[in-house]
């Protein structure tokens, strides 16, 4: 059994619907944050001191996306194609990572993470600016196709989709990339992706 170290409050939401899309079983074992988001405990098999982690047997992975490219990977395709669909795969899940996952958390905390006497309206402008950019370049390639890789829905849709919830969630204007909101909420609305939303929202 897979064993998620975290709260579905936090990225580790990314792995538990990654777990059951693939139909994996597994356990959550509970850790949040204290004020100013700082774990409330340490978690001695991340180096890193973050959640989520993840235990598989004797392999222990940290970094949310590594963990749902592994989960992926346990169960193949349709959830990770194999071939040049992998390596798409891989490369939609670095873009989430590097490309706009830092802008869009830039925006989160300065729109609603922060308490609001902490949050800075210009940064939550850039961040919303920088997001706007990649999202522009997301619209294209989502032109004339339901899902970000091949034909069908892969690990690369989870993982993009999910670093992109909060904002969903949270009232970022999508207004103007209509065929990026239209696949976020396909995504949201999968049955694995509501039973995971429902251990978050509820």
């Amino acid at each position: 059994m897979l064993k998620i170290h975290g709260i579905a409050r936090s990225r580790a939401f990314r792995c538990i619907w990654a777990a059951e899309e693939a139909g994996l079983a597994y356990e959550v074992i509970p850790l949040g944050f204290a004020p100013g988001f700082k774990l409330e405990r340490p978690l001695a098999i991340n180096p890193n001191n973050k959640i989520p982690a993840l235990e598989d047997g004797d392999l222990v992975l940290f970094e949310s996306l590594a963990i749902n490219l592994h989960i992926a990977g346990k169960v193949g395709a349709p959830l990770m194609p194999s071939g040049n669909d992998a390596s798409r795969v891989l490369q939609w899940t670095l873009w989430a990572a590097t490309e706009i996952e830092p802008h869009v958390m830039r925006w989160a905390y300065n729109a609603f993470l922060r308490p609001p006497a902490d949050r800075i309206a210009a940064e939550a402008a850039l961040g919303k600016e920088a997001t706007d950019q990649r999202l522009a370049v997301l619209e294209a390639e989502l032109s004339g196709r339901d899902y970000l890789v091949g034909n069908g829905f892969t690990i690369a849709d989870v993982n993009l989709a999910s670093v992109l919830y909060g904002a969903f969630m949270n009232g970022y204007d999508f207004a103007a990339f209509p065929k990026v909101k239209a696949w976020l909420a396909r995504c949201l609305e999968r049955p694995a992706a509501k039973r995971a939303r429902a251990q978050r929202e509820g």
